[in-house]
């Protein structure tokens, strides 16, 4: 690999064409006419130059399930959306609840070089939502962790949300909550509504994650603690995202990019196949249109902080099966740029804001979401605004195959990834 690297022609974050250039792993350069003798040239005309996308929730599967995703599968598949750096998500085997294990996951992230891979730690021991697992000792590990979140669960106790979001503040942590009151989710399967009574599958209401975000931002508020609001999927929660952040309240959110764009709807049958296709089974789960469109809202007004991908792989048996046996989820990091960019169109410093810079703050990820200038460290992603592509599942970095998005046509196209002046991703392929 060259030293350095001189992008010819590229429009930084939507801005006029220019050249940037790349040198020990910042960016040395920034000018129309640049040279730099023994560089490796890439023609960067009609593509944009985005900070390197930071996605605040994947899932990788390792240790545990790497038949679904491992550490290296999942980065490579990470670095050919754009994305320089993902949290990690706890629900492992065994889980990410000790100093241990997201010192593990964060060593095979940097075992594979492909993004930062950043661990979060669970907020209970074994998920269980019991007893706080070991907070202190993951953030005064290797990997630094500062999220946390018992994802995939709700810590549905309130003392023992209060106790987390206490215990957080201590180094400036952020708890991150799956909002489901999960009394109300029993055997649910889809959105609750005309779909769900039409197809005869019992309901997860709109309700169970409004009340549960309205419990904890008032203990937040309470406690003058950092809450952060996982996969945001309704007008309601909207809503209540907007009252709070009106009042003062330190709550960040997400959205996913098929909640930005797909419906409940598909559940009665969709371009990937008839009704009850499992592809379609999520958590929290596809909602209704109107819910769409508050969302797409609410991430231009900035209500919604972030587009995080949820990027969940599950293995051929759990998908391929009966919709009831299941299991919920959708893979995500390949295609989240271009699903962004059909919603919002040619939104530069939006889609930057959204799926950068806000995220590596939340996160706490100094080196990233910093848009391409002399100084910073070269880590940024090239785009094709004009080119388009059919989402094929076989071609897919990930081991898994669960897309939603099988046959259809996205615009953009991810011709180069460099993680601090090195690439990952160059004209459109992994390098390693």
């Amino acid at each position: 690999m060259s030293d350095s690297y001189l992008i010819k022609g590229v429009s930084v974050v939507g801005g006029k064409p220019t050249d940037l250039l790349v040198r020990d792993g910042v960016v040395a350069e920034v000018g129309p006419g640049l040279r730099a003798a023994g560089a490796a040239v890439v023609d960067g005309d009609g593509l944009v130059a985005l900070p390197g996308l930071v996605d605040l929730h994947t899932h990788l599967r390792e240790p545990g399930r790497e038949d679904a995703e491992t550490v290296e599968s999942g980065s490579r598949a990470a670095a050919l959306g754009g994305y320089t750096a993902v949290c990690a998500m706890a629900n492992t085997s065994p889980v990410a609840d000790t100093a241990g294990v997201v010192e593990q996951v964060w060593r095979l992230g940097r075992e594979a070089g492909l993004v930062d891979v950043q661990p979060i730690g669970a907020v209970t021991v074994g998920l269980a939502g019991e007893h706080l697992a070991e907070l202190g000792a993951m953030a005064d590990s290797t990997a630094t962790v500062r999220m946390f979140s018992d994802d995939g669960h709700c810590v549905a106790d309130p003392r023992l949300m209060r106790r987390a979001l206490e215990y957080v503040k201590a180094f400036g942590g952020v708890i991150a909550q799956h909002a489901e009151e999960p009394r109300l989710t029993e055997g649910a399967q889809m959105h609750e509504g005309e779909v769900s009574t039409r197809l005869g599958l019992t309901g997860w209401p709109a309700v169970a994650e409004e009340a549960i975000i309205a419990r904890d931002v008032l203990l937040a508020e309470h406690v003058g603690s950092r809450l952060h609001v996982c996969h945001t999927s309704t007008a309601g929660s909207v809503a209540v995202l907007r009252h709070a952040k009106a009042r003062g309240v330190a709550v960040t959110a997400e959205v996913t990019p098929h909640h930005l764009l797909l419906t409940d709807e598909l559940v009665g049958g969709g371009p990937a196949g008839g009704p009850y296709d499992p592809v379609y089974k999520v958590n929290p789960p596809l909602r209704t249109a109107a819910d769409v469109a508050a969302l797409r809202a609410a991430l231009a007004e900035g209500v919604i902080d972030a587009v995080a991908t949820d990027h969940a792989p599950h293995a051929v048996e759990d998908k391929e099966c009966e919709w009831a046996y299941a299991r919920p989820g959708m893979l995500g990091l390949e295609t989240a740029l271009s699903v962004v960019l059909d919603v919002l169109g040619p939104e530069w410093d939006l889609i930057a804001e959204r799926m950068s810079r806000t995220p590596a703050r939340i996160a706490g990820l100094a080196e990233h979401g910093h848009d391409p200038a002399p100084g910073r460290p070269a880590t940024f992603t090239l785009v094709d605004p004009a080119a388009r592509r059919r989402v094929e599942p076989s071609e897919l970095a990930s081991r898994s195959r669960n897309t939603p998005y099988a046959g259809l046509e996205l615009p953009g196209r991810i011709v180069a990834t460099f993680l601090r002046g090195e690439p990952t991703v160059l004209d459109g392929k992994a390098v390693r």
